[in-house]
């Protein structure tokens, strides 16, 4: 529709806004905003909360909601078949509730046709897509499908192909490695299964046979990894990419089990291999590190505008939390580059809740949610506020 109004308008003489033909512009300027990861599908105050923090957009997953098959939206991940009608019905009402909020949207699947996520697989590795073509086609036919679907709606502003691919996994390349090593690891493989540039050229191409305007967001590969760009040869064809990584490093402090430690792991302090080298993380080497994806785009062309932080964060009972998030902040904003931090009022993990002030403990959370009293929880935690300071 979107197109046609477009050759409409240009066959009368009529000047059309570049919005109203090119929704990769809304990208042109920096966009701060939100994961949604949530079980239960967001509703108009979920995303007017999102709006009040000062975001503009929200990277939403539906793989976690419950559908006419096993997987959401995909129907079956061994087969795909065709997109539920009930299911898709629900994510169009979702992203109703989002417009209606004034927040743009990037959809974003856990799981693909071969690739279920491990959490719904229990806990096991699916790595079908990485040795099979079948789900490679299976995934285009996806993501056309999903491409028809959402291409006029006024709040989708990219379809994010895949959250975390992880076609290295099991071939010996190293999580941290150098960009050489890298380099050497994909000569080996290209051209293969494992090929992530490859395999995302196939997707776009199919969302392109029927939307040749929406954005595309890939993310790195050995899961959205900063320095996994490097060893992508070239950036991707098609004009309207977004390039995504993720930001959790030095996991052994900003995660989960770094909380029961005694004492915890620090920020700046933590010591990790990094790229063949012991370092001791702090800013310098933070911003040594997330100069990877940028330097990557630098020597391709890429422009910053279209680098994305599709997801950061740590735990927010961590005691050096605070001083993580302004660092990485501080770092992305010097590029100005887009990000959204990990997550918004996630309704089954508190960890990364960073409304939630300290006081509020995992146990009160979840007895809240349970008890459908989740309206009662505190949100005058002191880490929104560095995400909110960063976003002006």
């Amino acid at each position: 529709m979107k197109r046609l109004i477009a050759l409409a308008a240009l066959a009368l003489g009529i000047a059309v806004p570049a919005h109203a033909s090119t929704p990769i512009t809304f990208w042109d300027t920096p966009q701060y905003g939100g994961n949604s990861f949530n079980e239960g599908i967001p509703d108009e105050a979920y995303f007017r909360a999102l709006k009040a923090t000062g975001a503009t957009w929200t990277r939403l997953t539906f793989s976690k909601w419950k559908g006419e098959g096993r997987d959401f939206l995909i129907g079956n991940a061994d087969e795909y078949t065709g997109i539920p009608a009930g299911d898709l019905a629900k994510l169009i009402k979702c992203l109703d509730a989002a417009q209606a909020a004034g927040i743009k949207v990037v959809i974003v699947p856990l799981s693909l046709p071969g690739d279920r996520w491990n959490q719904q697989n229990g806990g096991k590795q699916d790595d079908r897509l990485w040795n099979d073509r079948k789900y490679w086609d299976q995934s285009a036919a996806f993501w056309r499908d999903l491409a028809t679907a959402l291409k006029d709606h006024p709040a989708v502003a990219g379809y994010n192909l895949l959250n975390e691919p992880t076609p290295e996994k099991g071939l010996g390349l190293d999580e941290h490695a150098t960009p050489e090593i890298r380099q050497a690891w994909y000569a080996k493989y290209k051209g293969t299964t494992h090929d992530l540039p490859d395999f995302y050229a196939q997707l776009i191409r199919a969302v392109r046979e029927v939307d040749p305007v929406t954005p595309v967001m890939a993310d790195s590969g050995w899961y959205a990894n900063a320095w996994s760009f490097s060893y992508w040869p070239t950036k991707l064809s098609d004009d309207k990419v977004l390039y995504s990584f993720h930001m959790y490093e030095p996991y052994e402090a900003t995660s989960a089990p770094n909380i029961k430690r005694q004492p915890q792991l620090r920020y700046p302090g933590t010591e990790t291999w990094l790229g063949g080298e012991k370092v001791k993380w702090d800013k310098a080497v933070m911003q040594r590190y997330l100069a990877g994806p940028f330097d990557w785009a630098t020597a391709h062309n890429v422009p910053a505008n279209r680098m994305v932080a599709g997801e950061f964060g740590c735990v927010r009972q961590w005691s050096d939390c605070g001083a993580y998030l302004n660092d990485v902040l501080d770092t992305l904003n010097s590029y100005h580059a887009h990000w959204a931090f990990y997550s918004f009022r996630e309704d089954v993990w508190d960890a990364m809740d960073y409304e939630l002030p300290p006081g509020v403990t995992s146990g009160q959370f979840y007895y809240l949610h349970e008890q459908g009293k989740a309206d009662q929880l505190k949100r005058n935690g002191p880490l929104i506020d560095i995400i909110k300071a960063h976003m002006k």
